[in-house]
């Protein structure tokens, strides 16, 4: 029920509002009365009605001086005023506090009725406005992580389409101007089973994006890769305007950070590489590329290295053959995160395959009922355009079409069968208009169900 606060100074003029408005619309409204402003302003706070139907004169606080308290803390209460006189000073006020509607009194039942009723179809269309715009938020921070991850593995792979990696940023809200990467390469705790966290790689990754989030705050953007077998990335981002030096700063902070949280609280010892700060998608990858190797070279747990500190080989001394070689290991291991990422795409790729051949279970055991791409998208749990375009790109069909196919077929089956009349035929593959499935079936067959059924 809707809750309508009365306030007028008069209660013959109270309870006969009061009688029209259960006679012209029963079992709608709580109704509270107010016998003056103060009153009023005192029943809005108590039971925070949907409308209020104010008189302009009433002693003590006046009609719009009690509107105005009232909307200042209930911004979405609708307002009726209520006057045996129409004063434009008072028009021109009340339209400044969001009164649209008046009564003049005497009012006829019918107008009250009426004006009400446009009020509760109003309240009802901001409430599902509401609900759609807290869905639609759901969904987003729903989505948000999975935004992130993605935005991650196009840094860190060659095959990347930009305008995907700019449509990415808009939704994680971060700049792609430039960045800088750092790269954790952890020990294989999946064969250390007296740690804590053992082979936990969840939990494992939800502690470091959280440490990481957490010291960043919103200084810089901060996009955190999952966890590609034993390693993580974070990349740092920037508009161009910034400087260098800030993103620099805040990488070896965090760096820091990550190694002595990590060992204090989890007695995990991590190596940290930190790339060089890049410009575009490009300069980012190439950021993360330089975190991998710098993560590497040290070859000793806890240990943190810039890849701008270490000297690129020029002569043939012994230290620089060293050098020389660590770099190869770095071709190799930009091969193995490569196969990492393709291995997640995979996998990716096959938890897809699953969802969809959940979805055409639930179909070809429903076909035969009013079935909708929307009762299958909540089957799986996937947005209804989302799966649409899966789905189409898995089965090479649209929904409508694989539907359409399968009770086509279905439909061949039973008229072969002949126990059933054409029009039995058509309701039991789901339709309910013998012309219709008439004119689907020749679509689909390119002959009649009758045609079909005389050359059996």
């Amino acid at each position: 029920m809707y809750r309508l606060l009365i306030a007028d100074d008069e209660a013959l003029e109270r309870e006969g509002i009061e009688w029209i408005v259960n006679r012209m619309l029963p079992n709608t409204f709580e109704i509270m009365h107010a016998e003056n402003g103060r009153m009023a302003i005192q029943k809005a706070y108590e039971f925070r009605p949907h409308i209020i139907l104010m008189d302009i004169k009433m002693p003590g606080i006046q009609g719009l001086e009690a509107l105005k308290e009232i909307k200042a803390h209930h911004p979405q209460v609708k307002m009726i005023l209520v006057t045996a006189y129409e004063y434009f000073e008072y028009a021109k006020e009340a339209l400044a506090l969001g009164v649209k509607e008046y009564l003049v009194k005497p009012a006829k039942r019918d107008h009250i009725a009426a004006l009400l009723q446009r009020l509760i179809d109003e309240i009802d269309q901001e409430k599902r406005k509401r609900e759609e715009e807290i869905a639609v938020r759901d969904k987003f921070f729903q989505l948000l992580p999975l935004a992130e991850t993605e935005m991650a593995l196009v840094f860190m792979s060659d095959q990347v389409n930009e305008t995907e990696v700019g449509q990415l940023a808009d939704i994680v809200g971060v700049s792609i101007d430039k960045g800088c990467a750092i790269v954790l390469a952890l020990p294989d705790l999946g064969k250390l089973p007296h740690k804590e966290i053992g082979n936990d790689k969840k939990y494992l990754f939800e502690t470091v994006k959280s440490a990481a989030k957490g010291f960043i705050k919103q200084r810089t953007g901060c996009v955190v890769s999952s966890m590609v077998y034993w390693h993580m990335a974070i990349f740092l981002l920037e508009e161009d305007s910034s400087k260098d030096a800030v993103l620099r700063e805040e990488a070896l902070g965090l760096g820091t950070k990550l190694i002595e949280n990590l060992h204090e609280q989890h007695g995990i010892d991590v190596t940290v590489g930190i790339g060089t700060v890049g410009a575009d998608i490009s300069g980012i990858r190439r950021s993360y590329f330089e975190g991998v190797f710098a993560s590497t070279y040290e070859q000793q747990w806890g240990s943190l290295c810039l890849f701008e500190d270490l000297a690129v080989p020029r002569s043939e001394d012994s230290s620089d053959r060293h050098a020389d070689a660590k770099f190869t290991e770095h071709i190799a291991e930009r091969t193995y995160v490569e196969l990492a990422i393709q291995r997640i795409r995979e996998e990716r790729e096959q938890r897809t395959w699953s969802v969809i051949d959940n979805a055409v279970t639930f179909i070809q055991e429903r076909f035969r009922e009013e079935i909708s791409l929307e009762d299958v998208a909540e089957h799986v749990h996937l947005n209804p355009h989302y799966f649409s375009k899966v789905f189409k790109q898995q089965t090479g069909e649209t929904f409508i079409d694989y539907v359409t196919r399968l009770r086509i077929d279905k439909a061949k089956v039973l008229i072969g069968e002949g126990q059933f009349s054409l029009k039995e035929v058509c309701y039991l593959v789901g339709y309910k208009d013998p012309n219709y499935f008439s004119r689907v079936f020749k679509k689909v067959a390119k002959v009649s169900p009758t045609e079909y059924r005389n050359q059996l």
